[in-house]
C-alpha cells in the first residue's frame, strides 16, 4: 500500500515519531522566524520555502539524518563549519542522533535569505 503524500507541512510532520517531528518544527521555526516572509508548501514531498518568488530552501527527515538543502553557496559559505556534517553539492544532513546545530542553522539560513535576488 502506497502512503499518501502529504499536502501541507503539518501533515507531513505528523507522519514522524516526537523527537523527530521537534526537529523538523524548530527548523521550521527559525525560518519563520529570521525570514518572516517567505512562504511554506510541500514540494518534491517535503517542506518547501519561497522568498521573492523563487526557491529558497527545503528539508526532510530520514531514518537516520534530516537533510537541509539550501543550495550550493551556502555550504561553500558554511564548508568549514559543517566539515563534521555529511554534504552534497546543495545538501547537508544532521545526525537524527545529534542535537540540531542552531546557531550554524541560523547563519545558514539568514544567508541564504540576504543571497536571494530581490522582487
Amino acid at each position: 500500500m502506497i502512503a499518501k503524500r502529504p499536502q501541507t507541512v503539518e501533515e507531513y510532520l505528523s507522519q514522524f515519531p516526537v523527537p523527530v517531528r521537534q526537529k523538523l518544527a524548530i527548523i521550521r521555526g527559525l525560518i519563520f522566524e529570521l525570514v518572516p516572509q517567505a512562504t511554506e508548501k510541500i514540494g518534491y514531498g517535503m517542506p518547501s520555502y519561497k522568498l521573492n518568488g523563487r526557491q529558497f530552501l527545503y528539508y526532510a527527515a530520514f531514518s537516520k539524518h534530516i537533510g537541509f538543502y539550501a543550495y550550493p553557496n551556502v555550504y561553500l559559505r558554511f564548508k568549514e563549519e559543517l566539515k563534521n556534517y555529511k554534504t552534497g553539492k546543495g545538501s547537508v544532513q544532521f545526525p537524527l542522533e545529534e542535537d540540531l546545530p542552531i546557531e550554524l542553522l541560523k547563519k545558514m539560513i539568514q544567508f541564504r535569505a540576504e543571497e536571494m535576488p530581490q522582487k
